[in-house]
């Protein structure tokens, strides 16, 4: 019996051009290279220049994995971008990248506000679209430009963040229904609003009309974030039908080192297993996810035919899972 499966056929990136090393923060606020390495795994973040929007970064990143997709934007039939950092409060960024890049007149574009899981919910979406024979080629993105929405003189938040913007073009492929398909194998969602104000921005349109800045009970965040990020790699290896040692690579959201390994651990992967782009990238929110998959694809590290599990964890919280194969 044959299905549907959401293959993976280009990726992009984007990271802006000016940079943020640890020395760079110690100049700033009452920190160092050592303590922020030491807590974080982060060594550098990349800042978006004056003028220069999640837009901007979003555009950088899909017409990379376009180009390496060998599609124009004609063959788009959905484009989906995780952000919480849009260029307005409304309209979406999507509606604003479908322009700039010419998409035919009436194709459907939104984005997805989950924080950083904000691509696992994206992703999940465009491949339940595709499943359901809605549309055949989709534009999945994660973009942020979090220096927007961070407090410069908060050394226990300023130090983790950065901006940047990853991307996917998936298409409909026919598989056989089984784990040694070709593409989105499965994915499941989760959140749990009593945790809302654990992880938010202290502004909005209808309470501050301000955009805030972000604050974070680091201390919840860490406590929940492994179970969370934990469970979901377990459940979508579960529903695929097969075992999480199976898998070539865990992905996780790039959030701090502690939580990466301490997911690894719970999972009993070894490290080898386990991708980390936080020493250059900070934590991107939604960008996070799509930002390492697509540089390790640019580099070979990751191969076709590996197995892939992708998990997130953010603000709301929500968190969630893909497992896929290259």
């Amino acid at each position: 019996m044959t299905c549907i499966r959401s293959e993976i056929i280009g990726h992009g990136h984007y990271l802006p051009a000016k940079t943020l090393t640890n020395d760079d923060m110690a100049k700033m606020v009452e920190t160092s290279d050592e303590w922020i390495t030491e807590r974080t795994g982060i060594k550098s973040r990349h800042v978006a220049a004056e003028g220069e929007y999640t837009s901007d970064l979003a555009f950088h990143a899909a017409e990379m994995a376009m180009k390496n997709a060998g599609i124009s934007a004609e063959d788009l039939d959905l484009i989906i971008i995780g952000t919480i950092t849009p260029d307005n409060t409304f309209p979406s960024v999507a509606a604003k990248l479908a322009a700039r890049l010419g998409v035919r007149h009436g194709t459907p574009a939104l984005d997805i506000s989950a924080a950083c899981s904000g691509f696992v919910y994206s992703l999940t979406i465009a491949d339940n679209m595709i499943r359901l024979g809605q549309i055949k080629t989709a534009l999945v993105i994660g973009a942020e430009t979090l220096s927007r929405v961070t407090d410069w003189t908060d050394r226990n938040t300023c130090v983790l963040f950065g901006d940047g913007a990853g991307a996917v073009v998936i298409q409909a492929k026919e598989g056989k229904g089984d784990s040694s398909d070709t593409g989105v194998l499965s994915t499941k969602l989760f959140a749990d609003g009593t945790q809302y104000e654990n992880l938010m921005a202290t502004g909005g349109v209808s309470t501050t009309q301000t955009a805030g800045y972000v604050f974070m009970n680091g201390k919840e965040v860490f406590k929940s974030a492994i179970g969370c990020l934990t469970q979901a790699a377990e459940v979508v290896a579960e529903q695929a039908g097969i075992r999480v040692s199976d898998i070539d690579w865990l992905l996780p959201h790039q959030a701090n080192i502690r939580i990466i390994e301490g997911v690894g651990k719970k999972l009993e992967l070894p490290e080898e297993k386990v991708i980390v782009t936080i020493d250059h990238q900070a934590n991107t929110s939604a960008a996070s996810i799509p930002l390492a998959l697509s540089e390790c694809l640019e580099s070979g590290r990751i191969r076709k035919g590996d197995l892939v599990i992708l998990n997130s964890m953010g603000a709301g919280f929500t968190w969630g899972g893909a497992l896929v194969r290259i």
